[in-house]
């Protein structure tokens, strides 16, 4: 009877309930509610329901993302595996080449001054800089908590790795990528704040037509420029012009589709599963991560405010002249900084400018 007794007792204390503090039940709870958002309300679920299904699996067994020196057979967590390949910046440059392949660079290249208004998006960038410099953070960390304001996970990423930053990388990610699924929330307020009713009615005609050629050279031109000026960004850059040739060229559909889809999906499964198992209660709850999500939100909202000010005060006369609404500030970054959450972004300013054309 013993026998049995401490055998039932052993089989119960091998589950989680014994090995779980706290912090892994409230991480648990967050999981949840992500799910909900993005199952229920459809908040990006490409996104969120990867990134939330890795928290809650990190949080229920941490092991999962354990490195082989740390465990006694010498076999990391399988998830351990997928997040090598985030600092290895390997899954973010994957990700551009399937952007690449999806974006059309046409508007860009037959308006090129809308450049601007995605460029002043940027002021998140440089906002949440500053604030992370007077938060505490030093001038490597504070760069890579700030380009969340870009709106751009995979960027995110490859900076927080470049920079030496992987002890804040989940942080980071997590808030990049919910804050990315989150604007259909967070930009609506804002650009219904800074502009008024007439100049969300700004009627938008077609762009001149963009001959294939233009489109061809774009992609190669842009490479060797951007790539001869600052070599290092070569690999985000480079995978984002390789994927939109593949695009333009009319020549290799097969790998168009193959970037656009098969591959783009795989990559944001294990992106997004190894970003949520990242944030583990004990290196998730913690007052620097609750910093970087402050500093995130700042980002997103001042970039989404200075894009749409420019427009006005600067550009409005030309919005007028070329019929061009002042909110695509966002909706110009899918030219000038292609990146998953500009897609949500033209989402938004569609939505917002056909209930004012209405």
């Amino acid at each position: 009877m013993s026998y049995v007794t401490e055998t039932l007792s052993n089989l119960i204390h091998q589950t989680a309930f014994f090995n779980l503090t706290w912090g892994n039940y409230l991480m648990i709870a967050v999981a949840c509610v992500f799910l909900f958002l993005a199952i229920k309300k459809g908040f990006e679920p490409l996104l969120l329901v990867p990134i939330a299904f890795g928290m809650l699996l990190v949080n229920i067994y941490p092991d999962i993302m354990a490195r082989p020196e740390d465990m006694s057979n010498g076999v990391g967590g399988l998830l351990h595996y997928f997040y090598l390949l985030d600092e290895w910046s390997i899954l973010p440059s994957l990700i551009f080449m399937g952007v690449g392949a999806m974006t059309d660079f046409g508007p860009l290249i037959a308006n090129p001054k809308s450049f601007l208004l995605g460029a002043a998006a940027q002021l998140g960038i440089y906002v949440a800089y500053f604030l992370a410099i007077f938060m505490g953070f030093n001038g490597k960390a504070a760069a890579a908590i700030s380009i969340i304001g870009g709106a751009d996970g995979p960027t995110s990423i490859f900076l927080a790795g470049k920079l030496g930053q992987t002890a804040l990388m989940g942080p980071i990610a997590v808030a990049a990528y919910s804050y990315m699924s989150l604007v259909p929330i967070i930009q609506p307020p804002i650009m219904k704040l800074c502009t008024t009713e007439k100049e969300r009615k700004i009627k938008m005609d077609q762009l001149r037509p963009v001959s294939r050629l233009e489109k061809i050279l774009f992609p190669i031109v842009i490479t060797i420029v951007v790539c001869l000026i600052l070599p290092t960004t070569a690999p985000l850059v480079g995978m984002l012009m390789l994927g939109n040739l593949f695009r333009e060229s009319g020549v290799v559909k097969q790998l168009t589709e193959t970037a656009s889809n098969a591959l783009m999906y795989i990559v944001v499964i294990l992106l997004g599963t190894s970003v949520g198992a990242s944030t583990s209660a004990e290196a998730f709850l913690n007052l620097d991560t609750l910093k970087i999500v402050a500093l995130g939100l700042v980002a997103f909202a001042f970039g989404t405010f200075g894009g749409v000010m420019l427009g006005i005060e600067i550009f409005y006369g030309i919005a007028v002249r070329y019929h061009i609404s002042p909110e695509t500030h966002f909706l110009t970054e899918s030219g000038s900084q292609p990146i998953v959450a500009s897609l949500d972004g033209n989402a938004v300013v569609v939505v917002i400018g056909t209930h004012h054309a209405q």
